[in-house]
């Protein structure tokens, strides 16, 4: 099942003529990646990156940008697992204004040692977690 969250568009999210200026929009699916580490995974920030030290970079964003959005819209993300490997996750982060589609985003984060930067398995119940997410993904695909 997808995580779904709203962002509302904000003045510090703006260029000067009112439209979400697209680094912007990098922001929102970070903070929205960290909420679904916290509120589903159930591993939040402070112990990946602090108490673990380790962390889930991205190694890879394509995005497309549908629609412009604006100061005071509120947009629904909704962010899909799409396949995990040893290190490695896709995930698919879309963006969206009532029925309108403001952009869709695939990224691949990596779990990695925060001291060497080299890449590290999955913790079990994380792997684990993310095949089940993964599989319901595909379905709702």
């Amino acid at each position: 099942m997808p995580f779904t969250t709203q962002r509302k568009v904000r003045f510090q999210h703006c260029d000067p003529a009112g439209i979400v200026f697209y680094p912007r929009y990098f922001e929102m699916i970070n903070s929205v990646v960290e909420d679904w580490f916290e509120e589903v995974v159930g591993h939040d920030f402070n112990r990946l990156h602090v108490t673990s030290g380790t962390g889930v970079p991205t190694a890879s964003i394509e995005t497309q940008f549908h629609a412009p959005s604006r100061l005071g819209d509120w947009l629904e993300f909704r962010l899909t697992p799409l396949a995990t490997g040893r290190t490695s996750l896709k995930l698919q982060v879309t963006a969206c204004c009532g029925d309108q589609r403001r952009l869709t985003s695939v990224s691949t984060l990596v779990f990695v040692d925060l001291a060497s930067g080299s890449p590290l398995p999955w913790p079990d119940p994380m792997r684990r977690h993310f095949a089940m997410d993964c599989q319901q993904g595909l379905h709702d695909a």
